[in-house]
């Protein structure tokens, strides 16, 4: 037999005559399923919970979840620096969400995922909103009687952001199949 009539026969001998319609694994992804990965939120607010926190609420969720690494007012660390109010006209020394985060939304998307850096995803949805609250607060970017929640967070308009250009390109011919 030449090579390539034994490599033929050797892939085509452990072939079912038919496969298997279902493989008997798993479970149907239903909305109630996806809804729990689906956690997205865009800069628009699409995907905000329902919820809400105040700043007070947040500076408590903050000195519990947040001051181990980010010190007591956001700039001592070890970690990132969450507050800097140095403006910039090429990039900033110091990348802050005071300072360089274009939409206040995007916090959410973040610290719901990822914070805290040793236990994500603990926080309430109400937590959530209160520590961007509080961390907006001390950018001086809302007020101190500010209430975080799905209809305020997008308002929140950022220091840095016209600092970002807005991609609307179209691109492609369709969905991705």
């Amino acid at each position: 037999m030449a090579p390539e009539e034994v490599a033929v026969a050797g892939t085509a001998e452990g072939l079912p005559a038919h496969a298997p319609d279902r493989f008997g694994f798993g479970t149907e992804a239903s909305d109630a399923r996806v809804a729990l990965w689906d956690i997205d939120v865009r800069p628009d607010g699409q995907g905000l919970p329902p919820g809400r926190g105040s700043v007070a609420q947040g500076r408590d969720v903050f000195n519990i979840h947040c001051v181990a690494c980010h010190g007591p007012t956001g700039t001592e660390g070890p970690n990132d620096r969450l507050v800097d109010s140095e403006q910039w006209d090429a990039v900033p020394s110091t990348r802050t969400v005071g300072n360089y985060w274009p939409y206040a939304t995007t916090l959410y998307d973040y610290i719901r995922k990822a914070m805290p850096q040793l236990t994500p995803g603990i926080l309430s949805d109400d937590q959530v909103y209160a520590v961007i609250a509080y961390i907006l607060w001390m950018n001086e970017i809302v007020s101190e009687d500010a209430v975080m929640d799905a209809e305020t967070l997008p308002a929140v308009i950022m220091p840095a952001r016209d600092k970002f250009v807005v991609d609307d390109r179209i691109g492609g011919t369709g969905p991705i199949r």
